[in-house]
């Protein structure tokens, strides 16, 4: 390739997020873990993470962390998660818009880029990922998300999953033709629907939720649920501080046989603090 490959904002996308004040600071402890899994013989999962110091960007645009699980072989599901995670940080800060516009333009972005690298690079052709984010406002929580990774909330001694699986078995337990057990199990449980990068057109989710003191949020990669219950989840998640709940977490799904790559990150928030 003798030309960089760049996904292009239109002027009316790229921009600088319109100003607010700063009502609400999350304050928050993070942790997260990412091992290879016993079979594969490369890490494609990707976690990041950013949380601006300036009190414009905390206001406008909150802090964000993603999860991402690669796919394409040849290393190149490796690259799709990585371009995957620094292209929606990327466009997520510097989209103009609410919130949630610039959440869905980061992944609609991230697609866009890496959809032209595959078409672009033999090697690369059908790399994609998935890529599920939470990102911290204020009062609430906005997660954006395509894909079979998942986000999970904690609250009140309860774990719900926030996020809906993109997958093709997961669309035939909404029409009643699988149960959802015998979905997990099926031949097609990871044949995903949605994906980043691997089709021109993506329809990601984003939702928005109200924070509440003591939430805590777990994002995952498959190779988590693989092998854990949800109610298993719940057990470490209870017991554990965040540091120590993702090496639980992690070590649980490598007992389990670790078929796949397994990423944790976990996100409590502490306290929503009242700015004055």
């Amino acid at each position: 390739m003798n030309q960089e490959i760049t996904a292009e904002f239109t002027r009316e996308e790229l921009g600088t997020p319109s100003p607010d004040t700063l009502r609400v600071l999350p304050i928050s402890k993070f942790a997260a873990r990412s091992d290879m899994g016993k079979v594969r013989e490369n890490n494609e999962d990707k976690f990041d993470f950013f949380e601006p110091d300036d009190e414009a960007s905390l206001a406008s645009r909150g802090s964000v962390y993603i999860v991402c699980d690669g796919m394409g072989g040849h290393e190149a599901g490796q690259i799709a998660s990585e371009l995957a995670c620094k292209s929606f940080l990327f466009a997520y800060y510097h989209s103009a818009g609410s919130p949630q516009e610039a959440a869905r333009r980061a992944l609609l972005h991230a697609n866009d880029y890496i959809y032209q690298i595959g078409e672009s690079v033999p090697s690369r052709k059908g790399m994609g990922t998935t890529l599920t984010a939470l990102i911290l406002l204020q009062d609430q929580a906005i997660i954006a998300h395509a894909g079979d990774s998942r986000c999970y909330r904690m609250q009140s001694g309860r774990l719900e999953q926030l996020t809906t699986d993109h997958t093709m078995v997961n669309e035939w337990v909404k029409q009643g033709v699988l149960t959802y057990e015998t979905a997990r199990y099926h031949p097609y449980a990871h044949v995903l629907t949605q994906a980043v990068g691997v089709q021109e057109t993506l329809q990601p989710d984003v939702e928005t939720i109200p924070l509440q003191e003591g939430d805590l949020f777990l994002l995952c990669s498959d190779g988590l649920t693989e092998h854990l219950e949800d109610t298993d989840i719940l057990e470490i998640l209870t017991a554990n501080t965040p540091s120590k709940a993702v090496w639980a977490l992690v070590d649980q799904a490598l007992a389990g046989g670790g078929r796949d790559n397994v990423t944790v990150a976990i996100t409590h928030v502490k306290e929503l603090r009242t700015q004055d």
